[in-house]
C-alpha cells in the first residue's frame, strides 16, 4: 500500500504558493528555508513529479504542482476541520469585522484565508463601510474589530501598515493633462480625498470632483476608463494605471496608513485570533508589481509590475 501523503508538506507546499516565495512561507511555517526545500524535494519524490521549474532566479509552478496544489488545499482544509471537530478547546462563535471598501477588495482575501483555516468553528461577518462609519459602529457596539485609515486627528486606532500613496492615471489616457483636473474621489468626508485636495491646493492646480463613491471599483474603473485622476495607496494599483509624479505636475502625498480598533468586551481569544491574522496578513502583503525574484520568489500572482518611468504593465 502506498504511504500517505505528509500533511506538513502539503501546509508548506502551499504556503510557498499564497506567500510568493520559498523565503516567506519558511517564516509562516516556522522552518528555515532550507527545511522548505528539502520539504519540497521530498514531496516531489513521493509524487513522483516536479513542482517547481527553475526560470532564472525565479521558481515556476508546473503543471503538475498547479494540479497538486487544488488536492492538497482540500486535504489540509479537510485535516483541520477533523481535528477542530474535536477539540473541545477550538474557538467557535461570531466575530464582526468592519472595512472600508478599498481595503476590503486588496486586504481581504488572505485575512479570510488565514482565519477560516485555523478557526473553521468561528463565523467571520464582514461589513464594508467607511472608516468614520465604522467607528460610529464599534461606539453602538455594532462592531466587534474595524480597520481603518489611521488618522490621530480623528480617532485613535493601531497602526497596522504604511505604504505609498499615489496620484493615479490611465495609461492610455492623458485626463491627467485637463485643467481643472476631473477627480474621481470618496465623500467629503473620505480622508484621502481631504489630503488630495489639500495637496492640489497647495500648489495651486485647479480640480473638479466628477466621480464621487465609497466603492474602490467605481474609482479604479473611472481611473481606467480615461474619466478621472484619482489617489490610490500602492496595493491597490491596477494594471492599466499610471503613477503621476511631481514631474507631471502632481504634489507628493503623504503615506497611505491602516490601523486597527478593537471594541472592548469581545472575548479575548476570539479577538485576539482575529487581530493576529490580521497583522500576519497585512505584514506580509507584498506590494503590486513588487519584484521579489531576489529570493526565489514565485512571480507576482497579481499579474502587475512597476516599469522604470512608473507605468504599471502585466508581468506574465
Amino acid at each position: 500500500m502506498a504511504a500517505p501523503l505528509d500533511i506538513d508538506q502539503l501546509r508548506t507546499f502551499i504556503a510557498i504558493i499564497d506567500s510568493g516565495s520559498f523565503t516567506r512561507a519558511a517564516s509562516e511555517v516556522n522552518k528555515t528555508q532550507s527545511a522548505v526545500s528539502m520539504q519540497m524535494r521530498r514531496l516531489e519524490e513521493r509524487i513522483d513529479r516536479e513542482l517547481f521549474r527553475k526560470d532564472g532566479r525565479i521558481n515556476r509552478l508546473t503543471s503538475d504542482g498547479e494540479r497538486l496544489l487544488a488536492f492538497a488545499r482540500r486535504m489540509v482544509r479537510l485535516n483541520n476541520e477533523t481535528l477542530a471537530a474535536f477539540d473541545e478547546e477550538a474557538l467557535a462563535g461570531t466575530i464582526r469585522l468592519g472595512t472600508p471598501d478599498d481595503y476590503a477588495d486588496r486586504y481581504m482575501p488572505d485575512i479570510i484565508a488565514r482565519f477560516a483555516k485555523t478557526n473553521p468553528n468561528v463565523e467571520l461577518s464582514i461589513v464594508c463601510e467607511p472608516s468614520r462609519d465604522l467607528v460610529e459602529k464599534l461606539a453602538r457596539n455594532e462592531l466587534d474589530i474595524a480597520l481603518v485609515t489611521h488618522n490621530p486627528k480623528v480617532r485613535h486606532s493601531q497602526m497596522l501598515r504604511t505604504e505609498p500613496l499615489f496620484w493615479v492615471t490611465s495609461m492610455a489616457h492623458s485626463v491627467h493633462q485637463e485643467t481643472p483636473v476631473p477627480l474621481a474621489v470618496g465623500r467629503c468626508n473620505c480622508d484621502w480625498r481631504q489630503v488630495g485636495c489639500a495637496a492640489l491646493d497647495s500648489v495651486g492646480r485647479d480640480y473638479a470632483i466628477l466621480f464621487t463613491s465609497w466603492s474602490s471599483t467605481v474609482i479604479a474603473s473611472a481611473v481606467l476608463a480615461g474619466l478621472a485622476v484619482s489617489l490610490l495607496p500602492e496595493s491597490a494599483l491596477r494594471p492599466g494605471m499610471r503613477i503621476l509624479t511631481t514631474q507631471d505636475g502632481y504634489p507628493e502625498l503623504p503615506p497611505a496608513e491602516i490601523g486597527m480598533i478593537r471594541r472592548p468586551g469581545v472575548p479575548t481569544a476570539l479577538m485576539d485570533a482575529l487581530t493576529d491574522h490580521i497583522a500576519a496578513s497585512l505584514d506580509n502583503l507584498a506590494p503590486s508589481g513588487a519584484d521579489d525574484e531576489a529570493d526565489g520568489s514565485l512571480p507576482n500572482r497579481a499579474g502587475v509590475s512597476r516599469a522604470p518611468n512608473g507605468l504599471m504593465f502585466p508581468s506574465w
